[in-house]
């Protein structure tokens, strides 16, 4: 009876969801490879799909910042910086300039901090749109903006994207930008990323809340979407513990026994080494997992916990104050690239 029970269930229907475009470069067999540079310290990665790409999202440029702790001062001025010239580089491809009447839009929910992050930034942006309007002299170097957060179709009872168009159609806006939290299938990038996609958004998309999408082909006016992952799944969760297991193993293994490391008194951070697990190491440890690809991995975890509930969306426990710090890093690139301030 159980046998058929397990037979009955559909596991296509628990796909591995990720909004970020860089996660699925890493895949098995995918040809798109992000250009990648480093600025002060901050790794900056681009990607161009067309639309025949075959990682499964819209074709338009795809911007990745990959940094580390933003909650010190230093560190989140640096990343300001550089997100600032970076969103400034994706803006001039849309021809942006100082006469662009831009909609910012802050998507997400309030009342739940990992989602709230799109309504923080909204919160911070320099609205110009009042003044342009009732002709009052703007300064020299202020540009045309104007911003909302719609709150979530669950509280308000209205689809999101409706309400958008609805506003889309009064203000006119030449750009959108719209900020949203977003889901990840890599632990060391929640909290840790920020992405710019000139292909528009679908928000809840990586927690399996697909809603409407926002973008040109929906609302006729060019969208860039900017988006932090503050979640992922724990079954992403288990997989990269597995590999991070084995990468622990392969260290200890090669350099344990060294005569350096029995100087070393405090433990060693053995993801910043070059440690490269052998398939003979990694049967050894694992058996039959340890020959699993690290997409294969991550699917036979999906199925394991989908099926039975406890494959939760999972955030760290600090995210309160990170969700603070990055949307001041968010803020100020978008006020810095559409004023000059």
């Amino acid at each position: 009876m159980g046998d058929e029970l397990v037979h009955k269930i559909d596991l296509e229907k628990y796909e591995i969801r990720t909004d970020m475009a860089i996660d699925l470069t890493e895949k098995d067999k995918v040809n798109y490879k992000p250009k990648t540079y480093y600025k002060k310290g901050v790794k900056v990665s681009w990607i161009e799909l067309d639309k025949n790409n075959n990682i499964g999202k819209k074709p338009g440029s795809y911007l990745t910042l990959e940094f580390g702790d933003v909650t010190d001062d230093d560190a989140k001025k640096i990343v300001s910086e550089v997100f600032k010239e970076e969103l400034s580089a994706m803006l001039t491809k849309f021809g942006f300039n100082k006469k662009t009447k831009t909609l910012v839009i802050g998507l997400g929910n309030l009342k739940s901090t990992p989602d709230a992050l799109g309504p923080f930034v909204s919160d911070k942006i320099i609205t110009t749109k009042h003044l342009f309007d009732m002709g009052v002299s703007v300064e020299e170097g202020f540009s045309c903006v104007s911003t909302f957060y719609p709150g979530v179709t669950g509280t308000t009872g209205i689809e999101t994207s409706d309400l958008i168009s609805g506003v889309n159609n009064v203000t006119k806006p030449d750009l959108i930008i719209a900020i949203d939290a977003l889901a990840s299938t890599s632990i060391s990038r929640v909290n840790k990323s920020i992405q710019v996609s000139s292909a528009g958004i679908s928000p809840g998309s990586g927690v399996g809340n697909k809603r409407k999408e926002i973008s040109k082909d929906t609302l006729g006016v060019p969208v860039i979407a900017i988006g932090v992952p503050t979640v992922t799944s724990a079954a992403v969760i288990v997989s990269d513990t597995i590999n991070y297991m084995m990468k622990n193993y392969s260290y200890n293994k090669k350099f344990i026994k060294s005569k350096a490391s029995k100087l070393v008194k405090n433990p060693v951070n053995y993801l910043n080494k070059e440690v490269l697990s052998s398939s003979d190491d990694k049967k050894t440890f694992l058996g039959l997992v340890g020959l699993l690809s690290e997409d294969e991995l991550v699917s036979l975890t999906y199925e394991v916990l989908t099926p039975i509930g406890y494959n939760l969306m999972v955030t760290p426990k600090e995210v309160d104050f990170v969700i603070e710090k990055l949307s001041d890093v968010i803020s100020y690139g978008i006020n810095h690239s559409l004023h000059e301030i």
